[in-house]
């Protein structure tokens, strides 16, 4: 987009099923890697190019029918995944070529799937186009060409709604992520939340600003949010389909800058803490999605907004800070400030909507990046089935979990002397701030997801591109899915 405006999701690729090519499409085919035992049989040249078949190996072919060969690997649904992402990259590529050499643009081309290639396949690949071409420019420079519509020739007949708005969920949670922190304080947050949700069936948003926080006793999103000039939020979005048994509480970190406080970061790396409210995106998208597709389950998702900035109204190491609630917390770094909001929002969500499972979403810790890289989340859960059920979502949607202990030997580290708790104990550092929000759950069954790791990608790859990746927004809308 040319500007910073707030972005419109679910503005994707359109994709049709088809068992037929329309005539003057462009097309690309899918070829597989041949086994072992084949070499280099059924691998013939193709418009003068011997395809690979490597998964995500893409050519361009100069001449015959078929324009693009993209490798499918071994065939198994994931490559095509990282096929689709890779193909779109290539033909997007393409398009501009043409068009600086003043041919005509073309809008739309096709995919031929093999003969093999089920449903699930299909589905797959479908996820890599919608999501491998993901762009976020912020530019004075005109559009560039962009693809249309893709035609996938396939004797399947495929309901493309449900990849349609996971993609959607995914690519609105990069946008909001993306967005520079001068555009995207807490108030413009609230307001795109509440701006996308309109028009939808059963959900409501509403922002709660600093008068109210104040009035209720938010003191950890106060403290957090004092120091700029950007007040804080609480954004509450409420899905109610009628006939709804269940109700989750899905709560993310809203952390629209964080400089780290009076606790500073260092200046490297400080840019990208525009994303430090990829948590708080990926509910936000998420709930949309959840609604969008109808699901019946009741579903409230709670954002608590705030820039952690410098200034001399800024929280100290040191202070106390009673969280909604009444339970204080003894301040050990101004960095450790996602714990701070959620607490206060964990307390809220669980005593006003008495919710049947919690489910937080963070960049809480850099302590994650260390222990699981920066493709895999992190889940902290008070009862094995509900660990369970998130990471077999995630398998489903493409996105890596791994469950991590919560350690009752450290427990105790999280104990305060002149208050309640203590927020940065020192010790494992996503365990210890896991330990510290579990102070704030009572008896409810609970996960608290750190995507610290996955939340950014600094290269490409499968359907990811260099940015705000949109973890946790597709995994959360299965894991609601999963409940009807």
């Amino acid at each position: 987009m040319r500007n910073p405006l707030p972005p419109v999701p679910g503005k994707l690729l359109e994709l049709e099923v088809s068992d037929d090519l329309r005539r003057g499409t462009p097309l690309a085919t899918l070829i597989a890697a041949p086994s072992e035992e084949d070499g280099d049989a059924g691998l013939a040249e193709i418009g003068g190019v011997r395809p690979t078949g490597k998964a995500g190996d893409v050519q361009t072919v100069p001449t015959g029918a078929v324009r693009w060969l993209a490798g499918v690997g071994d065939g198994e649904p994931k490559q095509y995944r990282k096929a689709g992402a890779a193909l779109v990259r290539a033909v997007s590529s393409t398009l501009e070529e043409d068009v600086k050499a003043g041919e005509k643009a073309f809008r739309a081309f096709a995919v031929e799937l093999p003969e093999d290639a089920g449903t699930e396949h299909v589905e797959e690949l479908a996820f890599g186009l919608l999501l491998g071409g993901y762009r976020f420019t912020v530019t004075a420079e005109e559009p560039k060409p962009t693809l249309r519509t893709v035609r996938l020739i396939t004797r399947h007949e495929v309901d493309l709604d449900r990849v349609r708005e996971l993609a959607a969920a995914a690519a609105f949670a990069r946008d909001l992520a993306n967005t520079p922190s001068n555009v995207k304080t807490p108030a413009w947050l609230a307001d795109t939340a509440a701006r996308v949700a309109g028009g939808i069936p059963n959900l409501t948003v509403t922002a709660r600003d600093e008068k109210w926080l104040a009035e209720q006793g938010f003191g950890g999103v106060l403290a957090v949010g004092g120091g700029s000039a950007a007040p804080p939020r609480l954004i509450e979005l409420e899905y109610r389909p009628r006939g709804a048994t269940t109700h989750l509480l899905l709560v993310g970190k809203g952390i629209t800058f964080d400089t780290g406080g009076l606790s500073i970061k260092p200046a490297d790396g400080m840019h990208l803490m525009r994303t430090d409210m990829a948590g708080g995106a990926a509910i936000i998208a998420a709930v949309r999605a959840i609604a969008a597709l109808r699901l019946p389950v009741k579903v409230t998702g709670l954002v608590p907004a705030a820039e952690n900035h410098v200034s001399g109204s800024s929280y100290r190491p040191g202070d106390i800070v009673r969280h909604y609630g009444g339970k204080t917390t003894e301040v050990g770094n101004t960095d450790a400030e996602g714990r701070m909001v959620l607490a206060d929002a964990l307390v809220y969500g669980i005593k006003k909507h008495k919710p049947d499972a919690v489910i937080d979403a963070a960049t809480l810790t850099g302590a994650m990046k260390v222990s699981l890289g920066v493709r895999t989340g992190g889940v902290f859960a008070t009862e094995d089935a509900l660990a369970d059920r998130i990471t077999k979502a995630g398998e489903r949607v493409g996105e890596a979990w791994w469950r991590m202990p919560l350690l009752e030997d450290l427990a105790e580290t999280v104990q305060g002397s002149l208050g309640d708790v203590r927020q940065a104990p020192g010790g494992p550092g996503g365990i210890v701030a896991a330990l510290f929000l579990r102070e704030f759950v009572g008896d409810v069954p609970w996960a608290h997801l750190d995507i610290a790791g996955p939340a950014r990608a600094d290269k490409t790859y499968a359907d990811v591109v260099p940015g705000a990746t949109g973890f946790a927004a597709r995994t959360l809308v299965e894991l609601v899915a999963s409940y009807a």
